[in-house]
């Protein structure tokens, strides 16, 4: 699975492919072998290529506090998918008419934030869905009355499926 890292204004691409029972983590074209393992509750142990790491993970949504070696990083992280979900529905931003708000990946309701009748403004959240241990709030892309609440905080979606519908 490809990932966009964004640090410091810069984008990294990060490739991450299970072999076994470690991953092979591609970074800029260069691949090594890596294995992570959850020590506490923030804590992991990250074994990439002959290094060892400690690292503090705080997961808010889509950005992370990183903490390894005693230095800290905020990083943001997208999946090249749903990166390309939400460039789609950027370019729709503002249009009037039916908007089909849809999970980007499959994952778990965590939270629906709207219901049928209600009025919402474009950039609104309209449901909260969690993929990959991250949350996922999904936002009206224009103003509008919701006319569907299909999503169910606690039930299981596929990437794609309609969530929420506006009109």
């Amino acid at each position: 699975m490809a990932y966009i890292v964004s640090w410091e204004g810069k984008e990294y691409t990060v490739e991450v492919a299970r072999q076994g029972p470690r991953y092979v983590v591609t970074f800029e074209g260069t691949p090594t072998e890596a294995d992570l393992r959850r020590v506490g509750q923030r804590l992991y142990s990250l074994l990439l290529g002959p290094e060892s790491y400690e690292v503090d993970i705080l997961a808010e949504g889509s950005r992370l506090s990183l903490t390894v070696r005693g230095e800290a990083y905020q990083v943001e992280v997208a999946d090249e998918r749903e990166r390309r979900l939400r460039r789609v529905a950027s370019k729709a931003e503002g249009r009037p008419g039916r908007q089909e708000i849809s999970a980007p990946m499959p994952g778990k309701v965590v939270a629906v934030l709207v219901s049928v009748g209600e009025e919402v403004k474009a950039g609104q959240g309209v449901v909260v869905v969690e993929a990959m241990k991250m949350e996922n709030e999904l936002k009206a892309t224009a103003g509008g009355r919701v006319t569907e609440v299909r999503a169910v905080a606690g039930k299981a979606v596929n990437g794609g499926e309609v969530l929420v519908v506006i009109e």
